[in-house]
């Protein structure tokens, strides 16, 4: 019977063409983009208060804002962006940085992710696409170039008054660890660096660093979906500062934007770094965080359970 040669023969060919395809570099998170209410009053808190300042405004064809970009580094940044609808999950995506955009389509759809027929040429960068991972967020592959907006504004837009000036990493909620190591570990090569727990009794965060730079994707896990408050503390960003009671001097003597939240006190974690806590005017939740803990000897990570459900 020849049908088993056949599917054999295709197996094969399938297994070739996915040793063939090999994974370019993802060099770190390059933004992190959530929906806000009143852009005014958004804008108020990241470029006032934490000192950033918006270097590029996306807009719609009759003009009104798309979305406004503000600058954390010369690769990074936030972008922020008018809702769709009130009293919703904040998080509209996180993007990383590849070295090789084409590449890296042409990579995840030889591991059966889904992905556009071609890359999509960015106002901000030479070519971006999109994918979801196993819980449904949204991940842009973006690439820079020497004729990138993103290159081209290379020192440009850093003001002294920003609170830092690198983003460590992006916390996303997972729901399922198993699927999302399949995707974050064994498709895009992150390396896990940390697990911690919040009880002692169930696995809280596991935290996943890209395959070729320091940046990592917090993944914030849980059993049953929480409030929309909780989920806007489990989606957040994490700006790395020397000195967390220093920052939190500077942002005690700044003014407070309206229906902003700041915890300037600081805490050390369970992961044994100093952190402080602010959050925006819709409830999403910017961590302020030493890089090591101040001793330099990291805290051990936990053998707790994922949550079950």
């Amino acid at each position: 019977m020849p049908y088993p040669r056949l599917l054999l023969a295709a197996a094969l060919a399938a297994s070739s063409l996915h040793a063939d395809v090999a994974r370019p570099k993802i060099l770190g998170v390059a933004q992190a983009a959530y929906y806000v209410h009143d852009l005014a009053q958004a804008r108020r808190f990241y470029c006032d208060f934490l000192g950033y300042q918006e270097w590029y405004t996306l807009t719609n064809p009759d003009g009104s804002a798309k979305a406004a970009l503000i600058k954390i580094g010369d690769r990074q940044s936030l972008e922020l962006v008018p809702e769709v609808a009130a009293h919703t999950d904040r998080f509209n995506h996180i993007a990383l940085e590849v070295d090789d955009a084409e590449a890296m389509r042409q990579y995840l759809r030889s591991r059966g992710v889904a992905v556009a027929d071609h890359i999509t040429q960015g106002t901000t960068t030479v070519g971006y696409f999109t994918a979801k991972d196993p819980d449904g967020h949204l991940l842009e592959f973006v690439q820079y170039g020497p004729d990138s907006l993103v290159i081209r504004d290379t020192g440009k837009h850093l003001p002294a008054t920003r609170i830092s000036a690198h983003m460590s990493h992006a916390g996303i909620m997972v729901h399922n660890l198993a699927a999302a190591q399949k995707f974050y570990r064994d498709i895009l090569g992150c390396v896990e660096i940390w697990r911690g727990s919040g009880n002692g009794k169930t696995l809280s965060w596991v935290n996943m660093r890209v395959p070729d730079g320091t940046d990592w994707v917090e993944f914030m896990l849980y059993a049953k979906m929480p409030s929309l408050a909780h989920v806007g503390v489990s989606h957040h960003i994490c700006l790395l500062v020397p000195d967390v009671a220093q920052a939190g001097a500077i942002l005690k003597g700044r003014a407070l934007p309206a229906g902003a939240q700041l915890s300037a006190d600081p805490i050390t974690g369970t992961d044994r770094k100093r952190q402080i806590h602010c959050f925006d005017p819709d409830g999403t939740r910017v961590e302020i965080m030493e890089p090591a803990p101040p001793d330099g000897i990291p805290a051990a990570s936990s053998n707790a359970p994922p949550p079950a459900g």
